[in-house]
């Protein structure tokens, strides 16, 4: 099972996001959950969590991610 974190991105940095995490090949999956305020899922399994970590804390730096608590009506967005 994967591990999921949620974060906000400014909008126009989502598909950066997208690109950087699809580029580690597999240690990182994203989706978005609300485009418009910018709200993304991140998964990982949790043998990589130390990777996974490192990543999100040096985009975390890169694009501004601040960590926020899963969203309350996130089976709406499914």
């Amino acid at each position: 099972m994967l591990e999921k974190l949620y974060f906000v991105v400014s909008r126009k940095d989502i598909s950066f996001m997208r690109f950087i995490l699809e580029s580690y090949d597999g240690l990182l999956f994203m989706r978005t959950i609300d485009a418009a305020a910018g709200v993304i899922e991140v998964g990982y399994h949790p043998s990589r969590r130390p990777d996974a970590q490192a990543l999100l804390k040096s985009l975390a730096e890169e694009v501004g991610l601040q960590a926020i608590d899963p969203p309350e009506k996130l089976d709406s967005f499914l």
